[in-house]
Protein backbone atom coordinates (compact mmCIF):
# COMPACT_ATOMS: atom_id res chain seq x y z
CA UNK A 1 0.00 0.00 0.00
CA UNK A 2 1.33 3.29 -0.98
CA UNK A 3 1.13 6.06 1.70
CA UNK A 4 -0.23 9.45 0.18
CA UNK A 5 2.54 12.30 0.41
CA UNK A 6 2.02 14.88 2.18
CA UNK A 7 2.66 18.04 0.14
CA UNK A 8 3.13 22.10 -0.16
CA UNK A 9 1.00 23.45 -3.37
CA UNK A 10 1.50 26.67 -4.94
CA UNK A 11 -1.26 27.67 -7.02
CA UNK A 12 -1.27 30.18 -9.95
CA UNK A 13 -3.52 33.26 -9.43
CA UNK A 14 -5.45 31.63 -12.51
CA UNK A 15 -6.72 28.49 -13.04
CA UNK A 16 -3.99 26.09 -13.60
CA UNK A 17 -3.08 24.06 -16.57
CA UNK A 18 0.34 22.59 -16.01
CA UNK A 19 2.29 21.06 -12.97
CA UNK A 20 5.73 21.23 -11.77
CA UNK A 21 6.44 18.50 -9.16
CA UNK A 22 9.70 19.07 -7.33
CA UNK A 23 11.66 16.48 -4.68
CA UNK A 24 13.76 18.02 -2.48
CA UNK A 25 17.21 15.91 -1.06
CA UNK A 26 18.27 13.85 1.76
CA UNK A 27 17.25 15.20 5.13
CA UNK A 28 15.40 18.37 3.58
CA UNK A 29 11.41 18.68 3.20
CA UNK A 30 9.23 20.43 0.69
CA UNK A 31 9.90 23.88 2.14
CA UNK A 32 13.50 23.62 0.87
CA UNK A 33 12.39 24.53 -2.90
CA UNK A 34 9.56 26.42 -2.27
CA UNK A 35 11.31 29.78 -2.11
CA UNK A 36 12.94 28.83 -5.87
CA UNK A 37 9.43 29.75 -7.68
CA UNK A 38 9.41 33.60 -7.69
CA UNK A 39 13.26 33.40 -8.40
CA UNK A 40 12.26 31.49 -11.82
CA UNK A 41 10.61 34.53 -13.17
CA UNK A 42 7.90 33.30 -14.86
CA UNK A 43 5.69 35.80 -15.72
CA UNK A 44 2.64 36.70 -13.37
CA UNK A 45 -0.02 35.08 -15.43
CA UNK A 46 1.43 31.72 -15.62
CA UNK A 47 -0.68 28.89 -14.97
CA UNK A 48 1.76 26.58 -13.12
CA UNK A 49 1.07 24.74 -9.88
CA UNK A 50 3.99 23.86 -7.69
CA UNK A 51 3.61 20.58 -5.92
CA UNK A 52 5.97 20.11 -3.55
CA UNK A 53 6.14 16.65 -1.31
CA UNK A 54 7.39 15.82 2.30
CA UNK A 55 9.48 12.19 1.63
CA UNK A 56 8.67 10.34 4.64
CA UNK A 57 10.89 10.30 7.72
CA UNK A 58 13.47 7.20 7.82
CA UNK A 59 16.81 5.61 9.27
CA UNK A 60 19.66 6.21 6.92
CA UNK A 61 22.05 3.78 7.50
CA UNK A 62 25.24 6.46 6.49
CA UNK A 63 24.21 8.67 8.88
CA UNK A 64 23.66 6.67 11.58
CA UNK A 65 20.28 5.30 12.00
CA UNK A 66 19.36 8.91 12.19
CA UNK A 67 15.47 9.42 11.20
CA UNK A 68 14.75 12.41 8.65
CA UNK A 69 13.16 12.74 5.46
CA UNK A 70 14.16 10.56 2.79
CA UNK A 71 13.38 8.88 -0.62
CA UNK A 72 15.39 6.16 -0.07
CA UNK A 73 18.21 4.91 2.26
CA UNK A 74 22.27 5.13 1.42
CA UNK A 75 24.10 2.47 3.02
CA UNK A 76 27.86 3.38 4.21
CA UNK A 77 29.44 2.15 1.02
CA UNK A 78 28.53 5.01 -0.81
CA UNK A 79 25.71 5.48 -3.51
CA UNK A 80 26.72 2.82 -6.03
CA UNK A 81 26.69 -0.31 -4.30
CA UNK A 82 23.35 -1.82 -2.45
CA UNK A 83 21.30 0.63 -3.54
CA UNK A 84 18.13 1.19 -2.15
CA UNK A 85 16.19 -0.27 -4.91
CA UNK A 86 13.13 -1.29 -3.09
CA UNK A 87 13.22 2.15 -1.22
CA UNK A 88 13.25 3.63 -4.68
CA UNK A 89 10.38 2.05 -6.30
CA UNK A 90 8.38 2.73 -3.11
CA UNK A 91 9.06 6.36 -3.19
CA UNK A 92 8.05 6.60 -6.74
CA UNK A 93 5.43 4.92 -6.75
CA UNK A 94 4.10 7.55 -4.14
CA UNK A 95 5.13 10.06 -6.61
CA UNK A 96 3.29 8.32 -9.07
CA UNK A 97 -0.01 8.86 -7.13
CA UNK A 98 0.43 12.39 -7.36
CA UNK A 99 1.68 12.51 -10.91
CA UNK A 100 -2.15 10.54 -11.66
CA UNK A 101 -3.78 13.20 -9.21
CA UNK A 102 -2.55 16.13 -11.54
CA UNK A 103 -4.20 14.08 -14.64
CA UNK A 104 -7.48 13.30 -13.37
CA UNK A 105 -7.61 17.33 -12.05
CA UNK A 106 -7.76 18.24 -15.38
CA UNK A 107 -4.00 18.74 -16.09
CA UNK A 108 -2.39 16.69 -19.24
CA UNK A 109 0.12 14.98 -19.06
CA UNK A 110 2.35 16.58 -21.33
CA UNK A 111 2.02 19.80 -19.16
CA UNK A 112 3.59 18.28 -16.01
CA UNK A 113 7.62 18.84 -15.01
CA UNK A 114 8.87 16.45 -12.62
CA UNK A 115 12.08 17.55 -10.70
CA UNK A 116 14.96 16.90 -8.49
CA UNK A 117 17.31 17.22 -6.19
CA UNK A 118 19.93 15.15 -5.00
CA UNK A 119 18.12 12.22 -4.10
CA UNK A 120 14.53 14.03 -5.47
CA UNK A 121 16.19 13.67 -8.65
CA UNK A 122 16.88 9.98 -8.48
CA UNK A 123 13.40 9.59 -8.05
CA UNK A 124 12.38 12.18 -10.60
CA UNK A 125 14.79 10.32 -13.35
CA UNK A 126 13.58 6.31 -12.16
CA UNK A 127 9.72 6.84 -12.19
CA UNK A 128 9.64 9.81 -15.06
CA UNK A 129 11.53 7.63 -17.85
CA UNK A 130 8.40 4.87 -16.66
CA UNK A 131 5.93 6.51 -16.66
CA UNK A 132 3.46 5.63 -19.19
CA UNK A 133 1.88 9.01 -20.98
CA UNK A 134 4.07 11.53 -22.10
CA UNK A 135 5.52 13.89 -19.74
CA UNK A 136 6.79 17.62 -20.47
CA UNK A 137 10.07 16.95 -19.03
CA UNK A 138 12.53 15.76 -16.45
CA UNK A 139 14.85 18.25 -14.44
CA UNK A 140 17.54 16.55 -11.99
CA UNK A 141 19.86 18.67 -10.19
CA UNK A 142 22.91 17.25 -8.29
CA UNK A 143 21.56 13.94 -9.00
CA UNK A 144 22.46 10.63 -10.29
CA UNK A 145 20.77 7.67 -12.67
CA UNK A 146 19.70 4.92 -10.47
CA UNK A 147 19.49 1.49 -11.41
CA UNK A 148 20.56 2.30 -14.82
CA UNK A 149 20.83 -1.37 -15.90
CA UNK A 150 17.08 -2.06 -15.50
CA UNK A 151 16.33 1.32 -17.98
CA UNK A 152 16.30 -0.18 -21.66
CA UNK A 153 13.48 -2.81 -20.06
CA UNK A 154 11.33 -0.28 -17.61
CA UNK A 155 11.77 2.55 -19.79
CA UNK A 156 7.99 3.59 -21.32
CA UNK A 157 8.18 4.61 -25.37
CA UNK A 158 5.75 7.18 -24.00
CA UNK A 159 8.92 9.46 -23.19
CA UNK A 160 11.13 9.01 -26.38
CA UNK A 161 13.16 11.94 -26.60
CA UNK A 162 11.48 13.70 -23.73
CA UNK A 163 13.58 16.75 -22.76
CA UNK A 164 15.91 16.83 -19.23
CA UNK A 165 17.51 19.48 -17.83
CA UNK A 166 20.64 18.14 -15.91
CA UNK A 167 22.91 20.35 -13.94
CA UNK A 168 25.36 19.61 -11.41
CA UNK A 169 28.21 21.47 -9.45
CA UNK A 170 31.82 20.47 -10.73
CA UNK A 171 32.88 20.82 -6.49
CA UNK A 172 29.88 18.68 -5.18
CA UNK A 173 31.72 16.36 -2.62
CA UNK A 174 28.01 14.56 -2.03
CA UNK A 175 27.15 13.42 -5.80
CA UNK A 176 30.57 13.78 -7.60
CA UNK A 177 30.14 15.05 -10.78
CA UNK A 178 31.19 11.98 -12.60
CA UNK A 179 27.80 10.31 -11.66
CA UNK A 180 26.13 12.89 -13.07
CA UNK A 181 28.03 13.27 -16.66
CA UNK A 182 27.53 9.56 -16.58
CA UNK A 183 24.00 9.59 -16.19
CA UNK A 184 23.76 12.38 -18.76
CA UNK A 185 25.55 9.87 -21.20
CA UNK A 186 23.86 7.01 -20.43
CA UNK A 187 20.44 9.38 -21.21
CA UNK A 188 21.93 10.92 -24.25
CA UNK A 189 22.49 6.99 -26.00
CA UNK A 190 19.08 6.31 -24.77
CA UNK A 191 18.07 8.97 -27.33
CA UNK A 192 16.40 11.21 -24.35
CA UNK A 193 17.07 15.18 -25.31
CA UNK A 194 19.24 15.99 -22.94
CA UNK A 195 21.06 19.41 -21.37
CA UNK A 196 23.87 18.98 -19.20
CA UNK A 197 25.10 22.02 -17.37
CA UNK A 198 27.94 22.36 -14.68
CA UNK A 199 28.60 24.83 -12.48
CA UNK A 200 30.82 26.25 -10.23
CA UNK A 201 29.38 25.31 -6.68
CA UNK A 202 29.21 21.99 -3.92
CA UNK A 203 25.96 20.14 -4.05
CA UNK A 204 23.47 22.98 -4.04
CA UNK A 205 21.86 25.33 -6.36
CA UNK A 206 23.13 28.84 -7.82
CA UNK A 207 21.68 31.57 -9.44
CA UNK A 208 22.97 30.77 -12.88
CA UNK A 209 21.52 27.87 -12.63
CA UNK A 210 18.31 29.21 -11.52
CA UNK A 211 18.31 31.11 -14.41
CA UNK A 212 18.98 28.14 -17.13
CA UNK A 213 16.42 26.49 -15.06
CA UNK A 214 13.76 29.00 -16.03
CA UNK A 215 14.57 28.93 -19.64
CA UNK A 216 14.46 25.15 -19.93
CA UNK A 217 10.70 24.97 -17.71
CA UNK A 218 9.54 28.31 -20.05
CA UNK A 219 10.49 26.20 -23.31
CA UNK A 220 8.91 22.98 -21.76
CA UNK A 221 5.71 24.18 -20.89
CA UNK A 222 5.56 27.04 -23.87
CA UNK A 223 5.30 29.68 -21.62
CA UNK A 224 6.35 33.03 -23.12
Amino acid sequence: MTTELQRIILEPTTTADASVIWLHGLGADGHDFEPIVPELQLPADHRVRFIFPHAPIRPITINGGMEMRAWYDIAMNGLERQVDEAGIRHSAAAVVALVDQEIESGIESQRIVLAGFSQGGVIALHLGLRYPHRLAGILALSTYLALPETLDSEADPAQQKLPIFVGHGTQDPMVPETHGSRGAQTLERAGYLVEYKTYPMQHSVSATEIQDVSVWIKQCLAIS
